[in-house]
């Protein structure tokens, strides 16, 4: 009897769906995404088409569920003048971009750097829902927060917004929460802001199939949380990931919203699917409008709540201690795994390459803790030594005045010298005064140039603009550290972007500029050499020079979505590679048992044959440090051989 009244009840949830009314809103869903991972494997061509057929009619029935008009297009057919006849567009797919993505080369043919692709114009008002990485793709241009913090996003999401209006309807959403362990990577996130994170969250699961559990399945996207708290945007909901525990999985900018979890409808849970419904719904409401604050640099570093905390143990002994600690284990593992690879290879038995790798292992040295602190903080080791407390000093002192200069804090020496933070609306004020008066103008006008988008002539002009605004005036770090207006109103002045020269501007260096050294903007340099041997064989040495914070991936732990460094060769007729490719030293990332590269890099491969020709070696990779994760690169390099 009670088996059969659950059944019952489960037939009537299910009826109750079916039943539920249709909105009348028009949507138009953009496909051409598949449910595979196409960063980090290569899936056969077929079964990607036959996938991204079968995710389309997925969504198409999801959608004609919920509401009572929908059109289903591939990327290839849209253009942005369609969503003026729809009440949302959903994007799962690219379309043919507005500029396309271009490439600055230099004297040698190298690439030096990507200009991003615009697929919108800057005047884009409709209501739009981006599928995990279409959040990034589709949004830099036009300073979308949903930015690519990591592409590591799970099926289940934590910490989120529980009387956002998305878990509340039009459709009835039940969520199943239960409490589950903390993400492992969150922890160690957490040490970095000197937090705590309790050993079990509150989960509650948004899709059946993630890639930690189905290998080569669609992986998620999770922004960078830093940036968001603007008037213009909200943060729904975190998710498990790899990053910290405030990544942000579900989110609104203006008119977009970040769905960042990567499922199909056919994949998604039925509490998942209404959570998905009622996002269009929520998002159809803000037609008309447009980011204010735009975040144009999405690595621009904002003043964390936890700065100074994290300051506080990042640079202190323990931290250090910890470190040493962690490599101290690591070599010991790696010690004991070579001494069995060699028991092995004495036994003739055949080693894998993970195992080749261990023999060539070069233990990790542990840094002096003045080493340790030079590493962290370079610039300001040379003033401060190894007394801590002095670094410390320094973030509380001027953390009032710092504002982001890519991936650093700068302290803004005008605001400093008047004792008035940034985002104090009296810095504004008082800079006006300094006009009205005719007292050190030029820093006065230094200042309103630094943190608004206006350029007026006269102090009157500054004047009449702040009187009228000031009440809505908000100041915005992910923005820019930019003063803004919070209105709609194009005629306003304040919002304008354009007056920066940094909007939408190809920047074409001399192309007798060579690039030799990584920095934050290049964090990866690759160069190859080909070299004839004694015995006629040719070696291929790719160097891969990694700027200090950064790592790329040498091996992946099956519970990490991280893409792995590899390398494909393509050969001309008569040539063959010979053997395995030789791999340089590694370090572990994490307890999962990831390992990266460090440093200065190199990799040899041999290659025997005749005749001439080219060899063609496609380089993949993945590049982060401890707070993000940058978009897969590949990188392709040609040698000549005779």
């Amino acid at each position: 009897m009670k088996k059969l009244l659950s059944f019952l009840i489960v037939i009537c949830c299910a009826l109750a769906v079916y039943a539920q009314k249709k909105q009348d809103l028009k949507i138009l869903y953009v496909g051409g995404s598949s449910n595979y991972d196409t960063f980090s494997s290569r899936p056969d061509s077929l079964l990607l088409v036959k996938s991204v057929k079968e995710r389309m009619a997925s969504f198409e029935k999801m959608l004609k569920r919920y509401f009572k008009t929908v059109k289903v297009v591939e990327g290839k057919d849209y253009r942005q003048k369609m969503s003026d006849d729809y009440d949302v567009t959903v994007f799962d797919g690219l379309f043919p971009a507005i500029r396309q993505k271009s490439y600055l080369y230099d004297d040698n043919g190298q690439v030096k750097d990507v200009i991003s692709p615009i697929y919108f114009t800057d005047d884009f008002d409709r209501p739009a829902i981006t599928i995990a990485e279409l959040g990034e793709d589709l949004g830099r241009s036009l300073g979308i927060k949903s930015d690519w913090y990591c592409l590591c996003l799970d099926a289940d999401a934590h910490s989120w917004v529980k009387d956002h209006p998305i878990f509340k309807g039009p459709f009835p959403v039940k969520l199943n929460v239960s409490l589950q362990p903390t993400p492992a990577a969150a922890k160690e996130y957490a040490k970095i802001s000197a937090e705590v994170l309790p050993d079990s969250i509150l989960m509650w699961k948004v899709q059946n199939k993630g890639y930690a559990t189905d290998k080569g399945f669609r992986v998620g996207m999770v922004s960078r949380p830093n940036g968001y708290g603007d008037p213009d945007d909200e943060v729904i909901s975190s998710g498990v990931c790899a990053k910290s525990i405030d990544a942000v999985a579900l989110a609104r900018h203006a008119n977009f919203f970040h769905w960042g979890f990567s499922a199909s409808p056919a994949d998604m849970t039925p509490e998942g699917r209404q959570v998905f419904a009622n996002a269009i719904v929520y998002i159809s409401k803000f037609a008309g409008q447009r980011p204010v604050a735009r975040k144009l640099d999405e690595r621009i570093t904002t003043r964390d709540k936890n700065l100074v905390k994290g300051m506080k143990y990042t640079l202190s002994r323990k931290c250090w201690e910890e470190y040493c600690k962690t490599n101290d284990e690591y070599n010991q593992q790696m010690e004991e795994m070579k001494k069995e690879t060699l028991a092995k290879k004495a036994k003739g038995e055949k080693l894998n390459q993970i195992e080749e790798i261990s023999l060539i292992y070069q233990p990790m040295k542990n840094p002096s803790y003045a080493m340790f602190l030079k590493q962290r903080e370079p610039e300001m080791y040379h003033f401060f030594g190894e007394e801590t407390g002095l670094y410390v000093r320094y973030y509380e002192i001027n953390y009032p005045y710092f504002y982001g200069q890519g991936f650093n804090l700068a302290v803004d020496e005008d605001a400093r010298e008047l004792g008035i933070p940034n985002n104090d609306k009296r810095l504004l004020d008082t800079a006006i005064r300094m006009l009205e008066e005719g007292k050190d103008v030029e820093k006065a006008t230094r200042i309103l140039h630094h943190y608004t988008l206006c350029r007026f002539e006269t102090p009157a002009e500054w004047r009449k603009w702040y009187d009228t605004y000031q009440d809505k005036l908000f100041f915005s770090e992910g923005g820019g550290f930019l003063w803004l207006v919070n209105t709609q109103d194009k005629t306003v002045p304040g919002n304008d972007y354009h007056v920066l020269d940094t909007v939408n501007v190809v920047k074409v260096e001399s192309p007798s500029v060579v690039k030799n050294e990584t920095d934050d903007n290049n964090p990866v340099l690759i160069e190859g050499k080909l070299n004839m041997l004694e015995n006629g064989k040719q070696e291929l040495a790719i160097r891969i020079k990694i700027h200090p914070g950064y790592h790329i991936y040498a091996k992946i732990s099956d519970k990490d979505p991280y893409i792995p460094t590899t390398f494909d060769f393509q050969l001309p007729e008569g040539w063959k590679q010979e053997g395995e490719m030789q791999l340089p030293s590694f370090t572990q990332l994490d307890d999962n048992g990831t390992t990266v590269y460090t440093g200065e890099c190199v990799f040899r491969q041999t290659f025997e044959g005749k005749g001439s020709g080219e060899i063609k070696c496609v380089i993949r990779y993945q590049c982060c440090n401890n707070t993000i994760c940058l978009p897969p690169v590949e990188k392709e390099l040609s040698f000549s051989v005779k």
